[in-house]
């Protein structure tokens, strides 16, 4: 059986969060994406160090390494 490698790119807040949870609602798996960012120590703080914004709706291809280096690839 052949595994899909995930791919470091650029992806709409809410499509990462379903990378992660896809049996969850949309929101729903938004919500809990940002409750496992806010529970790893300071990946919160690496991602506004970079530049992450609350408003913005992307997250770049840099701010999702450091998410699938803190929480593990989808």
């Amino acid at each position: 059986m052949q595994q899909e490698t995930f791919i470091i790119r650029a992806y709409g807040r809410t499509e990462l969060a379903q990378c992660y949870f896809p049996h969850l609602h949309p929101q729903a798996a938004y919500r809990k994406l940002q409750g496992w960012i806010d529970y790893c120590p300071h990946l919160r703080e690496r991602l506004d160090a970079v530049g992450a914004n609350p408003r913005s709706r992307v997250y770049m291809p840099l701010q999702v390494r450091m998410i699938v280096e803190a929480i593990g690839e989808p």
